[in-house]
This record gives structure tokens, C-alpha cells and sequence, in this order.
């Protein structure tokens, strides 16, 4: 009687209008299930497992939402490509500043990893791996990881981006003689955390710091996702990918 699982829960979130949210899931790849707009705008979308319930408050300003949504998925770096190739698909690019904006995949101190989305109206669906804990999440690596690890916690998990580039900074400050691998995935969400805060120029500087970097064949091959995520800030900095 107590293993049949027959509850579940479906978060209602606030958004300024149906037509701000409604269009970014359809492009993460969920389905518009109801809309009404009448007596009230209301619409409920599901992706697999993922269903989400959405009102709208025309006076509702997204920056100032709480709301919160933690789902555990087996995989979730599947997810993020799907998501990714999505937001490609209909915008052209994976937004990592402002609202609505996607975080990468990555590990965080004292934290599980996992991605974060924020969505239009200002929710952030936190996404982490069906098997995850604290106490097994995996570990930072290299002489700048805990750096690393620290300032994803704050600037992805809490929001504050500022923090995160604090610590960025004076961990690559502190580890100056650390192996270009170490440095190059500080360097670009470095890059990243001031791209969010709307600094291309302090952007430009970690990204163009990262690029001259000399790593070898196998320092690429095990950073191929840092890699790619400085190729697609430089194309959103428009600045030019040294070729390999």
C-alpha cells in the first residue's frame, strides 16, 4: 500500500502574460496540454514527466519572481542538449544573460550539480540528476576547481553573479601558476558571469585570456564542453575563435 506512488505534485507558476512563457517551453520541447483566457489566463505544459502550470498577473514583473521548480532527471546532460538545440532552433542562441537565460552543466561546491533555466517569467527550474547527492556529487577538480565549484554555487545557485566573480578572480589571482587545463574552464565562466552582467568588455578580456592559453590535444579533448561554451560567448561578444 505505501510503495503505490498515486500523489503528484504540479507547481503553479506566475508569468506577466501566457504568451512571454508558452513559446520558450514549446522550444525546450513541451507541450501546450490547456490554455484558457478566461475567467482567468491560465495554461499548463508537459514534457515527459516535467508538467508545469502557469497564471498570468498582467502587473507581475519577472525580476521579481520566487518561484522555484527543482526537477531530478536521470541525465542531465541529455537534457541540457535538448534544451539547448531548442533554444537554438527558435532564437538562435542558448541566452545565458537576462530573462530568460540557461546555466551549463556543472558541479557545485557543497551542492548537487546540474543546470538552471530561467524562464520569461522569471522561474527557475532547477535540474539536477535522479541519483545525485550531496555526499556523492562529484568532486572539483584541479588547483582552481573548488574556485570554480564555489562560484557556481553562487552565481547559479543563489543568483549572485557578482559573488561568483569575486571568487573567480581571486582564485585565478591566487593560482597563477595553475596548468593552463585548470584555468581555461575558470577563465571562460568568467567570461560567462560578466557576459550575464552585461560586461563585454571584462568578458572579452577572460575569453581572449582563456583562447591564448596553450592547451594540448588532450587538454581539449577533456575540456570539449569549456570549449565549446567559449566559442558560442565569443559569437555572442562577436569576436573571432582562434583556429585549432
Amino acid at each position: 500500500m505505501f510503495g503505490m506512488r498515486t500523489e503528484r505534485v504540479i507547481p503553479g507558476l506566475p508569468c506577466r502574460d501566457l504568451d512571454d512563457v508558452l513559446p520558450f517551453y514549446t522550444a525546450l520541447g513541451f507541450e501546450v496540454t490547456y490554455r484558457q483566457q478566461r475567467p482567468n489566463p491560465f495554461a499548463s505544459v508537459r514534457r515527459g514527466g516535467i508538467e508545469l502550470h502557469f497564471f498570468s498577473v498582467p502587473e507581475f514583473d519577472p525580476k521579481d519572481s520566487m518561484g522555484t521548480v527543482v526537477v531530478v532527471v536521470p541525465d542531465t546532460m541529455v537534457l541540457h542538449a535538448a534544451f539547448a538545440a531548442g533554444l537554438r532552433a527558435e532564437y538562435g542562441k542558448v541566452p545565458v544573460s537576462g530573462i530568460p537565460r540557461m546555466t551549463r552543466p556543472r558541479a557545485k561546491q557543497g551542492m548537487t550539480g546540474g543546470f538552471t533555466v530561467v524562464d520569461p517569467g522569471g522561474n527557475w527550474l532547477r535540474i539536477s540528476r535522479l541519483d545525485e547527492t550531496e555526499e556523492n556529487a562529484e568532486q572539483p577538480k584541479g588547483r582552481l576547481g573548488r574556485a570554480l565549484a564555489a562560484a557556481a554555487r553562487q552565481a547559479d545557485s543563489h543568483g549572485d553573479v557578482e559573488a561568483g566573480i569575486r571568487l573567480l578572480v581571486n582564485g585565478l589571482a591566487r593560482h597563477a601558476d595553475a596548468p593552463p587545463a585548470d584555468r581555461f574552464p575558470a577563465l571562460v565562466y568568467l567570461a560567462e558571469l560578466h557576459h550575464r552582467t552585461g560586461d563585454h568588455t571584462s568578458a572579452t578580456a577572460s575569453l581572449t585570456e582563456a583562447q591564448a592559453l596553450p592547451l594540448t590535444p588532450t587538454d581539449r579533448e577533456a575540456l570539449a564542453t569549456d570549449l565549446a561554451a567559449a566559442t558560442e560567448i565569443a559569437t555572442e561578444l562577436n569576436l573571432q575563435t582562434p583556429t585549432e
